[in-house]
């Protein structure tokens, strides 16, 4: 018999070989999930007759073979309802799984049920409590998934990422999270907001775990072998590093010495100028296009819709065609300087957020640092950071070249063993 918890990697393998079994695995997190979800409300649909249903009859060979895992509630899927955080599609029932869904049920996985988002994965916050601090918020729209697995109701957890939406919330609840190069992973079943930045992201209680879940989601995908070498890694403030505050930046740059002691190269990047209109072009192109995307909701349902939903179109229709045009040129033209500044370096670094948890569940804090790489489309990859027991977690983000999805993940393994420890191997 294993000891639970464990990652997501060694439960598979421990399933596969016959040391336990999906219906054991399930009722460990079933009378985990029993025991907090009245205080975290990660869930908006669950059914533990339904997990033990499909633990008694999973596949115990695949990669994800007995291993729980939570899905964000603007996935599809037919067990369970998918309702966006909206009036609008209450009980709504969709006749299939996501395509991802669906391959993490082929690989073994099982599902726990739909955790809360916010409102389309924007901005109206849900019920969910970050499980360090129950006061505090758990981020943003991947929240449900973040503190679920926080809290240990499951080994893995799907979301997506527009702006901030899944590094934010690792960032608080200290959580390992990936979110790939664009267009890497499926999105058929999973609704749009912004389509030239959503991406399904997830997360994990190890690199090993995020690779792992990235065969299963990326047919082909592959890991490169990188020498055990020195790294040479990036660290980029951005033009907006006073918005860290103070005992973030010492963490972050905590983690920078542990680096540098252990023998990698980190090498301050300091951007041009004119990066620094990044993070407003993002915000524009956000709000045009989930303008489009939910132009339905707002013309059949608009007194069901939030405040901060109405003003993302009150914020479109005062932006010409022109002006979102140019702004995605202005994306377009940096893309190359931004991929020159990477290219000597296996990764970049910098701060996922510039605060801890904010008090309260209506302000998420803001996303720019998430959301100044998330223009490009690049891979971005959180690890968590604990900087002492009085101090909520800290998230440092990681960023790789776009498609070099698997360097990225090669280059956070190694950093990870030396911030917290051991390699995942």
């Amino acid at each position: 018999m294993i000891r639970l918890p464990l990652d997501a990697t060694t439960l598979s393998e421990a399933v596969v070989n016959g040391e336990t079994t999906a219906a054991i695995i399930a009722e460990t997190f079933l009378e985990r999930i029993q025991a907090q979800e009245p205080d975290i409300q990660a869930f908006v649909s669950f059914d533990a007759r339904q997990v033990r249903a499909d633990a008694a009859q999973h596949n115990s060979r695949g990669l994800l073979a007995g291993v729980p895992v939570g899905i964000k509630d603007i996935f599809d899927t037919a067990a369970y309802p998918t309702q966006f955080f909206s009036p609008i599609y209450t009980d709504h029932q969709p006749s299939r799984d996501a395509h991802v869904v669906t391959l993490l049920r082929q690989a073994g996985a099982l599902i726990m049920g739909k955790t809360h988002t916010t409102e389309f994965a924007y901005m109206h916050t849900g019920p969910t409590r970050n499980p360090h601090d129950l006061t505090r918020t758990p981020g943003s729209s991947s929240a449900g998934s973040a503190a679920g697995m926080a809290a240990g109701f499951f080994a893995l957890a799907l979301g997506t990422q527009t702006a901030g939406s899944l590094l934010k919330p690792a960032s608080y609840c200290g959580l390992f999270a990936f979110k790939p190069s664009l267009g890497l992973v499926s999105l058929e079943g999973v609704k749009p907001l912004a389509p030239s930045f959503d991406t399904v992201g997830w997360y994990g209680q190890s690199v090993r775990d995020l690779h792992l879940v990235a065969r299963v989601l990326i047919p082909g995908f592959a890991v490169p072998d990188i020498e055990r070498r020195p790294l040479q890694l990036g660290f980029c403030r951005t033009s907006r590093w006073d918005q860290v505050d103070p005992d973030v930046a010492l963490a972050l740059e905590q983690a920078v010495d542990q680096l540098r002691s252990a023998g990698h190269h980190v090498s301050e990047v300091r951007l041009p100028d004119e990066f620094a209109g990044v993070f407003d072009d993002h915000q524009l192109i956000n709000d045009c296009e989930g303008a489009r995307s939910l132009a339905k909701e707002f013309q059949q349902h608009r007194t069901q819709l939030s405040p901060s939903t109405l003003a993302m179109f009150e914020r479109a229709a005062t932006t010409t065609w022109q002006q979102e045009s140019a702004a995605k040129a202005r994306l377009a033209d940096l893309a190359p300087r931004l991929s020159e500044l990477c290219q000597p370096f296996d990764a970049m670094l910098g701060a996922s957020c510039g605060m801890v948890a904010p008090v309260g569940l209506e302000s998420t804090g803001p996303s720019d640092f998430i959301k100044f790489w998330g223009a490009f489309g690049l891979p971005q990859l959180n690890i968590p950071l604990r900087p002492g027991q009085a101090m909520l977690p800290v998230g440092l983000q990681m960023i790789g070249r776009f498609r070099e999805d698997g360097r990225l993940l090669r280059t956070a393994e190694y950093v990870a063993a030396v911030l917290q420890g051991a390699i995942q191997e």
